[in-house]
């Protein structure tokens, strides 16, 4: 299995061990870049929480402590598209 099949499926942020959905929780698919198929955790996340995102990730263009910008794919909230790689926040 690949680096890429095996992060499908899993939580942005959750352990090793439990990154799987849990049931009661809400999610959105990262479409392309260095998340692709990863799913994130929007529960209890504010709307205007939701329109771009930024998560800091080890693999993306700034390597570790860079962040993927991701973007709400239209009214579908299920879905979020890449929109390119920043550096780490100072």
């Amino acid at each position: 299995m690949d680096e890429a099949e095996f992060l499908r499926g899993r939580v942005y942020g959750a352990d090793h061990d439990d990154a799987g959905p849990r049931p009661g929780r809400a999610y959105a698919q990262l479409v392309g870049g260095p998340l692709d198929g990863l799913l994130l955790d929007v529960t209890d996340r504010p709307e205007h929480d939701l329109r771009e995102v930024a998560l800091t990730t080890e693999i993306g263009r700034y390597g570790p402590g860079g962040r993927a910008l991701y973007g709400r794919r239209g009214a579908d909230g299920r879905r979020f598209d890449w929109r390119g790689d920043a550096p780490a926040a100072d």
